[in-house]
């Protein structure tokens, strides 16, 4: 079978080349390594040059079989002039195309080696617009698919892990992108909580994307409303974003971010969040209360007292919270303002 498909690959006519390259994404792994070494990469990616898209499927089709689980292939196939090609198909007017052609990126993009490859194509602009509700225009289409968006923020996602990617990330409009994004889309969906996680990874990374987070219009209300309606890890990642602002410079972001009323999510959160949305909201808390006066025993103190309350809280359990948060929330600032 593999003498097969590798020798129409190479020598075959339009529908055999088809036939062949549809029935290499069908072998095993083992017979999928076997027809690599014997240079089917090359031929494939040639059918992917063509204008004829059933041709482009299959022969992406191919090549992402080849990929998978496999880092000598992916390698190979960026070597071979892969990503080229691929951000050529970015902009074709068909939809499946469009998917596969991301989900390609996303898959050659998880290895190390071609992580600066990918980048230097110029492909990451082009990815970022993929992100909004008008790219492409195919055949009076809103939008691109989901699919296609997940994969995106994906892709993204495995190139920010390469520090020196991370500058032309920020530099090229990513922040403000996602932030569009998040307000678009309910936010409790897959897609928003993707998006604020690759948003928190990256101001992390980057002190210029924090400041560029923070100084995009309506941040601290957008994040807010992460908290407030957010899945449990989307409120996790927003809360990540919240308290990196207010430990970068609290003077300055303290009163926005309690202005935003910040402070019954916060406590939900403190609760029955995540185990590490647990943590990062007592923090916060924690920063937010006024100690302007206070000596350092009165700040151990509160914190001791705040402590307390948590641990009362616990004690009550999610039932008797939803009941009384508001009460709550009011003993727990006045005892923080004495």
């Amino acid at each position: 079978m593999e003498e097969y498909v590798v020798q129409n690959i190479f020598h075959g006519g339009r529908e055999e080349r088809i036939q062949a390259a549809t029935e290499l994404a069908k072998l095993s792994s083992k017979q999928r390594r076997k027809v690599a070494e014997m240079g089917v990469i090359t031929p494939l990616i040639s059918m992917t040059q063509s204008q004829d898209f059933e041709a482009i499927e299959a022969a992406i089709f191919a090549l992402l079989s080849l990929a998978f689980g496999s880092e000598r292939n992916k390698i190979q196939i960026v070597k071979a002039g892969i990503v080229p090609v691929l951000l050529e198909l970015l902009h074709c007017q068909i939809e499946s195309l469009l998917e596969l052609t991301v989900a390609t990126f996303l898959t050659i993009s998880s290895c190390g080696p071609n992580k600066l490859t990918i980048m230097s194509s110029g492909v990451i602009p082009v990815l970022l617009e993929i992100l909004s509700d008008n790219y492409p225009d195919m055949n009076n289409r809103s939008s691109t698919s989901l699919q296609a968006k997940l994969d995106t923020l994906a892709t993204l996602h495995n190139l920010a892990t390469c520090h020196q990617i991370v500058p032309c990330l920020v530099s090229s409009g990513m922040v403000y992108k996602l932030f569009q994004l998040i307000q678009r889309y309910e936010k409790s969906s897959e897609l928003v909580e993707k998006a604020t996680s690759l948003l928190e990874n990256i101001t992390y990374m980057s002190k210029n994307a924090l400041l560029q987070a923070v100084g995009t219009g309506d941040t601290i209300r957008i994040l807010v409303e992460m908290i407030e309606d957010g899945s449990p890890q989307g409120k996790e990642h927003a809360l990540g974003i919240l308290l990196q602002t207010c430990q970068t410079c609290r003077d300055k972001y303290r009163e926005l971010i309690l202005r935003e009323g910040v402070m019954p999510g916060l406590l939900q959160l403190s609760v029955d969040g995540t185990r590490r949305a647990k943590d990062m909201a007592q923090e916060l808390l924690l920063l937010l209360r006024d100690c302007s006066g206070c000596s350092m025993s009165a700040k151990k103190s509160k914190h001791d007292l705040f402590q307390q309350i948590m641990q009362e809280i616990d004690a009550e359990g999610e039932k008797a919270l939803d009941a009384t948060t508001p009460t709550l929330l009011e003993d727990f600032m006045a005892k923080l303002r004495t």
